[in-house]
């Protein structure tokens, strides 16, 4: 196949996404995404969102579950939203990802058990200055141990900027993306966005009805708003912050729970996000 005809086939599976997408996409561009948004909420027809995909405005990922490739039919939205509101959060995804943990880790000690000799993933440790990989006995000893926690830290002189709405600009230069679109969801209810775009499920990434229960859980708190999206990434801006210190560090944990991107590959600690959560009204959550 040439490059011609696996771009025309690309064009071709983003038109059939497109005709089954469940949001009104208007395009913008990044640097106006935020106004028009705004525009879009106050007029009152549905719920906007801003969607943002690559450089050229492909949405990518996010219209897997709609593409002629699905495995399946999208789940009715009804569906998910009945699952979300039975979600106690974050307990439940707390239950639900220790269940996960103890079902894989019983299925790999039968594996090992059949084949001793089996392969192991290689894992690195390092200090800052120096890189080991370990032993086999030391990658055994780490797939059957407990995960750690992120260490409280000190909690931080001056805390971190805000990161905005990140989904409309490069994520490396920071430069407005010259195409994004403001999608509105055929609801009054933003918290559910997640469920009209079946949004999550892959990796360490909540399914959709958890997404729900998390907004409608920092909504009641904090005035949360679901304002931008993309493949793997969401910005919520709120209407208030945590007051105090323990409260932020109580959302900060809740925050790990729900994305523990936020810290493992962000935050060096609950304390420097908790004093970003008490100093900024925008949140952003990246799944890898």
């Amino acid at each position: 196949m040439t490059a011609e005809e696996m771009a025309e086939r690309m064009r071709d599976y983003q038109r059939k996404a497109l005709d089954k997408f469940p949001l009104k996409l208007i395009e913008t561009t990044g640097d106006k995404a935020l106004a028009k948004w705004q525009e879009l909420k106050a007029a009152g027809q549905g719920s906007p969102i801003i969607l943002a995909g690559d450089e050229t405005g492909a949405l990518g990922n996010m219209l897997n579950p709609f593409g002629p490739d699905a495995p399946e039919e999208p789940a009715p939205v009804d569906d998910i939203l009945r699952l979300a509101a039975g979600i106690e959060f974050p307990a439940d995804l707390v239950k639900q990802r220790k269940a996960e943990s103890e079902f894989f880790l019983q299925q790999f000690k039968k594996d090992l058990a059949a084949k001793p000799d089996m392969s192991l993933p290689r894992i690195t440790q390092t200090d800052g200055v120096t890189t080991r990989t370990l032993s086999r006995e030391e990658v055994l000893a780490a797939m059957e141990s407990e995960p750690e926690e992120p260490p409280l830290g000190e909690w931080p002189a001056k805390p971190e900027p805000s990161i905005g709405l990140s989904v409309a600009r490069n994520i490396l230069t920071g430069v407005p993306l010259p195409k994004v679109y403001v999608g509105i969801a055929p609801t009054g209810d933003g918290t559910a966005i997640p469920a009209y775009l079946r949004w999550g499920g892959w990796n360490e990434c909540p399914a959709a009805e958890y997404h729900v229960a998390a907004m409608r859980g920092w909504r009641d708190r904090y005035g949360a708003e679901l304002v931008g999206m993309s493949d793997d990434t969401i910005n919520l801006r709120v209407a208030s912050r945590p007051k105090t210190r323990e409260e932020a560090l109580a959302l900060a944990r809740e925050h790990y729970i729900y994305c523990a991107d936020v810290i493992d590959q962000g935050f060096p600690s609950y304390s420097a996000l908790a004093a970003y959560l008490m100093a900024n009204d925008w949140w952003y959550f990246w799944w890898d």
